[in-house]
This record gives C-alpha cells, structure tokens and sequence, in this order.
C-alpha cells in the first residue's frame, strides 16, 4: 500500500451488540451506516469482559493474563509493558497518534505512549465529539491513529424521554420481563442513541475532511451490556461485542461475516494492513484472510477469562461455534459475586428472588446450537463427557502456552489495588486496599 491508512478506533462502553445491526431495536441508524459500507462480525468475542482487560487486550494483542490486566485500571491493576501498546509500533511507521475521551487501561494516561492527550470536561459524546471533529479538521499529512472513547452506554443511562418506552421493549432474553426491565433496557437504548449521534458525527467529519476512503474505522466496545448475567460473566452476553470495520484492506461492500473473531485479532489485522512486523507477544490472528476471502475461520475457537472486576472472581472458558465450556476456580464461594454486577433496576429484580443463592457449577457446558442462551448446564451429563473432557484439556493447553498465573493458584492483586470482597453486595461498597 503505497500510502498509509489512517485508523480511527472508536469505543464505547459496556454496548454489547445492542445496536441496530445487530438485531437489536437501538435507534442507531449512523452505526447501521457503518455496517452496510463496511464489515460486520457478527460473532466477535471480547478477551476479557472487563472495561479495563478487553480494552488491554484489544490494544495489546494478548490475553489480559499476558499484558498484566487482570483488573481495573482505576482500581490499581496496570500494563505489565505500556510499550506494547499499539501505538508504538505504529509511531515506528511514522503514525501520529492522539487519545479523545475514554481509554481505562492507566490511571496516568500520559504512560501509554500516545503523542497527544487532550483533556476533556467528561467522556460522554457532548465532549468527546467536539474535540474529535477539531482534531480532523487540522488532520496533518502524517497518518494517524486516533482514539475516541465515548463513555456511552455505561450504566449511568438518561432515563426514557418518555415512560411509555418502557412498553415496546424487551428485555435480554436471560431476565424476567417485568416493568423494572424494560424501565432498565429502555433506558440503555436511549444512551445508545447518544452514542449513536457521536459515531455518526466523526464519520460525518471524515467525509467532509476527504479522510473517509484512506481511514480505517474499527467501531468496537469493550463487553456486553451492564445487565445481571451479562457484562463480567463469560457467558455470551458477557463476551459478545459489536465489531465493524470499514475502510482500506477490502473492508468494505456491507458484508456480514460469522467467523469466529476475538478482539485481540485487531493489533495483528492492523500490523498486515499498514505493512508493519508483527510483535513477537501477539497472540491473535490477523482478520484479512476473512474480508479478501481467502479463508472462512482464522481460529477454531475463542477463549475468553475473568480474574478480577471490582472482586476476586477467577474463571475461563473455551468457545467453539458449538460449544461453551466454563470453568470457575473458585471453591470458596459457589454462588455468584454480587459486586461484580453493576447497580441498577434489573439487578434487584433478580437479588429480590434469590439469585445472590443461587449455585454455580465449577464446570459449565452448553450447547450453542439447541441452547445459545446458556441457561442448561450439560457438564454433569454423561453423554457430553467426551465433549467435556476435550474442550477441558484445550483450555489448560492454552492457559499453560500463555502462561496463565492461575494455573498454580489464586492470583494475588497489586499491592495497593482496590477491592470489594466477593461477599458484599455492591461495587459502592466499602473497598479494601491491598497491602
């Protein structure tokens, strides 16, 4: 490629893939935009449904027990190496880079290695946008990666312009459908038309500044939604994200893929398009074979883990296109983490009827064909035991190739993290501090 594309990476927060291209009834026609010029994957994983290690992973290329970031950022975990991110292989291209609004991989967002870090009032689109679109417009011909986090469709949602939309929709398919729900989903779909408008505005300001054709947009967020059996958990609801990408490398024409894809394929896909070396630490695998059609599958399965969210809750898992296999490395407690589950309306609808004594199974199968909602455990079948002990042995095989800490036992936090202990019952809960 005679002349390198920019790559704009814009993100969000805890969106899932509740937006229109996926189904969903979002009112997010700019993102929709994105979908029919561009590439969706329609089943793109997260590595880590955590805000801190799937970013981590995304912009490192490397499973969150790799890259250090087992926790949140905000909360005392860190990098293991910030010269890993991606923006130092491309700085060596040449690329200029630049941070908008949202990044949660560093308390100190000076560390991270971008050229230019602008300060901003609040993450939320009102802000975010302004400063994305000044920053285009003044594009030099340097080419340039460029993040713009938007705070959007974290849990602090606007209400319902009005009440009544609470009546036409539905709620995730794991929980009750109940007022309080739909109150709740209703809610989450009026932040995501906000997100929506700022995705739309910097697509608008690339076409108005001639960057559109030579940019590479990559439109992702970090896990799914803020909903109880959701974001935290690695059940599909937890890894699934939106990913589409459009712009040079044949990312383009509106196709819809199914292969499997995780979010540390970006860094590798990103060092083949630009013409970069690929960095020894990668551990994913490049998207280009899929979008040129030269392959159906770069991978057989994704894996996915969790050690810590605002609580010690230490599982992985395997995911085939017919098979989720679960494993939690927690005896002490074998009900869930309630604190590991963000506040909200929903989440007391489930407390309120016993879901805090609810067991979970230290192994979980599911079936992804006659059961894609995860909601019947076949680990204690004897007719899936072969299937139980293969996916068993090919998540230890690669947790022992990553060097997985957990392996050899319960993996401590850094000193001076903060945590909430595994049996309280809110994030907002008095937190500890690691010593």
């Amino acid at each position: 490629m005679s002349e390198l594309p920019n790559i704009l990476y814009l993100h969000s927060h805890d969106t899932g893939r509740g937006v229109r291209p996926y189904g969903y009834a979002a009112r997010t026609p700019n993102i929709q935009r994105l979908a029919e010029e561009g590439v969706i994957f329609r089943k793109a994983f997260c590595a880590a449904p955590t805000c801190s290690g799937s970013r981590a992973c995304l912009l490192t290329g490397q499973y969150a027990h790799s890259n250090g970031m087992v926790g949140l950022a905000h909360r005392g975990f860190s990098l293991k190496d910030y010269s890993q991110h991606i923006v130092h292989t491309l700085h060596d291209l040449g690329y200029w880079s630049a941070l908008i609004g949202e990044q949660h991989i560093s308390k100190r967002p000076d560390v991270i290695g971008y050229d230019e870090v602008f300060k901003i009032p609040t993450n939320h689109t009102d802000d975010v946008v302004p400063v994305t679109l000044d920053l285009l417009e003044r594009a030099s011909d340097r080419p340039f990666f460029l993040s713009v986090g938007f705070f959007e469709t974290h849990r602090e949602w606007f209400r319902p312009s009005s009440p009544k939309k609470a009546n036409y929709v539905m709620p995730p398919p794991n929980l009750p459908d109940t007022p309080e729900t739909r109150l709740d989903m209703a809610a989450f779909y009026e932040s995501a038309r906000s997100l929506d408008r700022g995705v739309g505005a910097v697509l608008d300001a690339l076409d108005a500044e001639g960057l559109a054709e030579n940019t590479l947009v990559i439109c992702t967020t970090d896990h799914g939604l803020a909903f109880p059996g959701a974001k935290a958990t690695l059940f599909d609801r937890g890894l699934g994200v939106m990913l589409i990408l459009r712009g040079p490398g044949g990312f383009t024409g509106g196709k819809a893929l199914d292969a499997l894809v995780s979010h540390i394929d970006l860094f590798p896909t990103v060092c083949d398009l630009v013409g970069a070396e690929r960095p020894a630490w990668l551990q994913g695998e490049s998207l280009l074979p899929l979008v040129n059609g030269e392959a159906d599958e770069v991978r057989e399965a994704i894996f996915a883990e969790k050690t810590y969210h605002v609580a010690y809750e230490p599982e992985r898992c395997i995911r085939t296109h017919r098979w989720k296999y679960i494993r939690r490395f927690d005896d002490e407690h074998p009900t869930p983490v309630i604190a590991n589950i963000d506040d909200g309306p929903s989440k007391e609808v489930v407390l309120s009827n016993g879901y805090a004594d609810t067991p979970v199974a230290a192994e979980q199968l599911y079936d992804l064909l006659h059961d894609p909602n995860e909601a019947h455990n076949l680990a204690g079948d004897p007719s899936y035991g072969s299937v139980l002990e293969d996916l068993n042995e090919r998540l230890e095989t690669w947790m022992r190739e990553t060097g997985d800490p957990l392996l050899e036992g319960p993996v401590p936090a850094p000193k001076g993290a903060e945590l909430n202990t595994p049996d309280q019952r809110s994030p907002s809960d008095p937190t500890t501090t690691v010593s």
